[in-house]
């Protein structure tokens, strides 16, 4: 009829089925077209006027859909699909309680309430009232023990109110019953996993994967949970059947990589590092294990090139600055290393080592003045540090200003005697100067 422009005819009914057959795959235009025609043909059809209200809803015409939505009531006042969609249109405009009171109200006309229970448990969860949700999506359980979008709604709400061991006997009571629902024991794997009680977390997921041996989250979470255990390999072997089950992916391949190098094997958990780059690019995760398990080998330049990796994707990350300027430190690139840590600062990272390290590089630098500075700064923040105290002590001495850097002195040998000795490792003129040498001597006198 849409190519051709000719019109025939058919029952209300095929409409309805058509609208409905629209509506599921997406393809709203041609639904609305459907609902045209049928009215067209059938003017008095509620089943098609209700279908034309659910469009107008979903495009937000909900003034539109109001006005018929009335028209209907008039004609069908306890029709149930008036009051759902009635309740729809109060969600919409965020008058969850309404919708609520609106619900409720049909449930007495209805012959299934389970549809109507879901809607409540969903509006309740707007509101955020999870005890009331949880109660909602109970009562669809209770009708129907395969609901298990309820059954993910009820485990959702205690996660929300951190009552895992509420959870726990809600999910045993739920196994006795239905003792072969995958889905119910992952989820009390996941309750178990939450309180640390890793041994029951793992009975559970081996009972979800004995159940379904090709159900892909629970051997996640079972390997996931023998990571824990320290049972590395066992955590291997279950990422490798997720692999094996589906399409690879970035996460199973790094969660390998870290049980491997928690074997001791380096070498095999790079080469799944980098597989999992080269499923997702965009994982900077990946990027910085495989910048760190090059750090430590102490292959710096090839860390370099995987941090660069990591912070092309997250510049905003601190640790990734940290460890770029770690590593340009060790490649004697100086410049590079104000700049990272210089980052770091600004992006709000204050600890004290990375003033410190700042400090010293700039003084490494002879960049004194600049290196006063970040110490001064520093010292807002922290105001007993020896590691600050003798940096200043020095840097002031070295800019001519001996009694500035004779009190911080003292400060320091008052904070940490033994520290001292950090003044001869970076300013070995300042330790040698006359009056420096009998403040220390003093100091060490006075605390045998």
């Amino acid at each position: 009829m849409l190519k051709t422009n000719e019109v025939y005819f058919f029952d209300a009914v095929e409409f309805e089925n058509i609208i409905e057959h629209y509506l599921n795959i997406g393809k709203h235009s041609l639904a609305k077209k459907a609902v045209q025609l049928g009215l067209e043909q059938h003017p008095s059809s509620i089943q098609l006027k209700l279908m034309k209200v659910e469009i107008l809803i979903f495009e937000d015409e909900l003034h539109e859909a109001i006005k018929m939505l009335s028209n209907i009531e008039a004609v069908e006042p306890h029709n149930d699909e008036v009051f759902i969609q009635k309740a729809i249109i109060l969600s919409k405009k965020k008058k969850h309680t309404e919708a609520i009171s609106i619900l409720k109200e049909s449930l007495q006309y209805i012959e299934d309430p389970a549809d109507i229970w879901s809607m409540i448990g969903m509006e309740y969860l707007y509101l955020d009232d999870f005890e009331n949700a949880r109660l909602n999506f109970a009562k669809c359980i209770e009708v129907d023990y395969e609901d298990y979008s309820s059954l993910y709604n009820i485990v959702y709400c205690f996660d929300m109110e951190e009552n895992h061991e509420d959870a726990i006997r809600f999910l045993n009571a739920y196994l006795d019953k239905n003792p072969y629902c995958e889905v119910a024991w992952h989820q009390l794997g996941k309750q178990y996993f939450e309180l640390g009680m890793f041994k029951e977390a793992l009975v559970a997921y081996d009972y979800a994967v004995l159940i379904d041996d090709s159900f892909i989250g629970g051997y996640l979470e079972k390997a996931k949970t023998l990571e824990e255990l320290k049972r590395y390999q066992e955590a291997i072997e279950n990422y490798l059947v997720t692999l094996e089950l589906d399409d690879p992916t970035a996460y199973a391949y790094i969660r390998i990589g870290e049980c491997y190098e928690h074997l001791g094997n380096t070498q095999t958990a790079v080469s799944f590092y980098k597989k999992a780059v080269h499923e997702d690019p965009l994982l900077d995760r990946g990027w910085i294990l495989l910048t760190n398990a090059c750090y430590n080998q102490e292959n710096y330049q090839k860390a370099l090139y995987y941090i660069n990796k990591a912070l092309q994707i997250d510049e905003g990350n601190v640790l990734y600055w940290r460890r770029y300027g770690d590593i340009n430190l060790k490649l004697n690139f100086y410049e590079e290393a104000v700049s990272a840590f210089t980052n770091c600062l600004k992006l709000g990272d204050i600890e004290i080592e990375i003033y410190v390290a700042l400090a010293d590089i700039l003084l490494f630098l002879g960049e004194f003045n600049e290196s006063l500075k970040i110490l001064i700064k520093a010292k807002k923040i922290y105001k007993e540090f020896a590691e600050i105290e003798y940096r200043l002590c020095g840097l002031f001495l070295i800019l001519g200003k001996e009694e500035y850097s004779l009190t911080h002195l003292k400060n320091a040998l008052a904070i940490d005697f033994e520290y001292h000795v950090i003044i001869k490792e970076l300013y070995p003129s300042v330790f040698e100067n006359t009056r420096v040498q009998t403040i220390i001597s003093k100091y060490k006198k006075a605390i045998q």
